[in-house]
């Protein structure tokens, strides 16, 4: 294998075609200098310089073979800036799972925005999923991070809570509860309530679930969408009601209008997931980013 110091020496020399000046750029005496050279010389089979008293010159062989040993130590040095950045948490690649009614808020987006120009690098990869099955890609190394309703069922994830967010209920445009300024529970109970299906492990239903049963409302249950979208769908078709996140108000379907709540507790938590024991530098950014994008209170 070439040594890569000699590959410096040979692009030195060609660069300044005088070995004295070579030399001196490298800080090094001239003798062990020629030596190297000569060195690499017998390494590569041919000659690389044509050398006199008064000139020094490339040869044939060398002109063909200095955009080669150039392009070797760009790509060395390329390979440590890399290597750094990686170290540092500049640059890689992050995988960010998500709950679909989260990709609505300004958090996610403004994060997003604020991570992509901070680290221009890093290759973040956005996958969407289930609550239920967020945190197991987590666990295993497939997500480097989760944002989800669902407290995590497994040790190997741990859980930090990034707030609350306000519920509000989508109705039918032509539905009685659209002409009202706020709605209620009780209100709600006489409409199916579409929810995400059962088996999906859905967080928003669980908090939606709770909110009924704390408050002693029965919960009739409607027809199922497995994303936020596929709810609001529904809800336009006159096909039920649903209590949403605050930030579905940002699908403006023509069917569907949306009330706020009268129960100042209903709300649903946002979480950050993130494994117990492996350490990762760019989820570090990636989690101080999304401390800097929450709402102060």
């Amino acid at each position: 294998m070439i040594d890569l110091r000699k590959l410096r020496y040979f692009l030195t020399v060609a660069e300044e075609l005088h070995f004295g000046r070579a030399a001196l750029r490298l800080h090094l005496a001239q003798p062990p200098l020629t030596r190297q050279i000569s060195a690499l010389e017998t390494e590569l089979g041919f000659k690389l310089f044509d050398r006199t008293s008064r000139a020094v010159s490339l040869t044939p062989q060398g002109r063909s073979f200095l955009p080669y040993a150039r392009g070797v130590l760009e790509q060395v040095e390329l390979a440590r800036v890399i290597a750094d950045k990686l170290a540092a948490g500049t640059a890689g690649q992050l995988a960010l799972g998500y709950v679909s009614s989260i990709a609505l808020s300004d958090l996610f987006s403004q994060t997003i925005q604020a991570f992509a120009q901070r680290f221009p690098e890093v290759q973040l990869t956005l996958v969407e999923c289930a609550s239920g099955s967020l945190g197991a890609q987590v666990a295993d190394g497939r997500l480097d991070i989760g944002l989800s309703r669902l407290l995590p069922q497994n040790q190997a994830v741990q859980a930090r809570s990034l707030g609350e967010e306000r519920l509000v209920a989508a109705v039918s445009s032509d539905s009685p509860l659209a002409r009202r300024p706020a709605v209620s529970l009780a209100q709600l109970s006489a409409y199916p309530l579409i929810l995400f299906p059962a088996d999906y492990g859905s967080g928003l239903n669980q908090s939606i679930e709770q909110l009924f049963r704390h408050h002693g409302v029965p919960l009739r249950t409607g027809p199922t969408g497995r994303q936020i979208t596929s709810i609001i769908a529904l809800v336009a078709a006159g096909q039920g009601v649903a209590l949403v996140p605050d930030c579905t108000q940002s699908l403006m379907n023509k069917g569907v209008t949306y009330k706020p709540m009268l129960e100042a507790d209903a709300c649903a938590q946002l979480l950050v997931l993130t494994p117990t024991a492996r350490k990762n530098a760019l989820a570090d950014a990636f989690l101080a980013v999304l401390g800097q994008s929450l709402p102060s209170t």
